[in-house]
């Protein structure tokens, strides 16, 4: 099995949308229940043209995973030391993509300089930032159609 994880660019703009898009409708149910107007207010930046201000944005760090030369994960850090993007393809899940994104994501905060991470899980990806040494800090967040919770990490660095 071959992982790699690398800088986004604007070729991958197709893929991401499609992946970030795919993840969020297929893969947290748990979170937006199936509601329409939830998925479109958590999708709505999603598209192409989305994406591509993502990557313009000189406050964001997108990466990509890739499995057999495939993207199947897309990942952003912010230099505000927030894990902003964590999302795997339906039908890339369980191959390691998630979990070599996301250490490519401390990685790149704690060159940073940040020491402590901080991210907003659904409630689909908790246990599996759990499972990285990510701790709950402080209840789930309100006041939008999908909430998360908020988490922290120490990093090294």
């Amino acid at each position: 099995m071959t992982i790699r994880v690398r800088r986004a660019g604007p070729a991958d703009v197709p893929d991401m949308s499609r992946i970030l898009t795919a993840s969020i409708v297929e893969l947290c149910v748990a979170d937006h229940g199936e509601d329409p107007a939830a998925i479109a207010a958590w999708t709505r930046n999603k598209t192409p043209e989305g994406v591509a201000a993502m990557l313009a944005n000189p406050d964001l760090l997108l990466f990509v995973a890739e499995h057999a030369g495939k993207i199947g994960a897309v990942g952003a850090v912010n230099r505000g030391g927030e894990v902003a993007l964590n999302y795997v393809a339906p039908d890339m899940r369980f191959k390691g993509l998630s979990k070599a994104l996301l250490a490519r994501l401390e990685a790149e905060l704690a060159c940073l300089g940040i020491h402590e991470g901080r991210l907003e899980a659904t409630a689909t990806a908790r246990r599996f930032y759990e499972s990285a040494g990510w701790l709950a800090d402080g209840p789930q967040a309100t006041g939008r159609k999908v909430n998360g919770y908020p988490m922290r990490k120490v990093l090294t660095g």
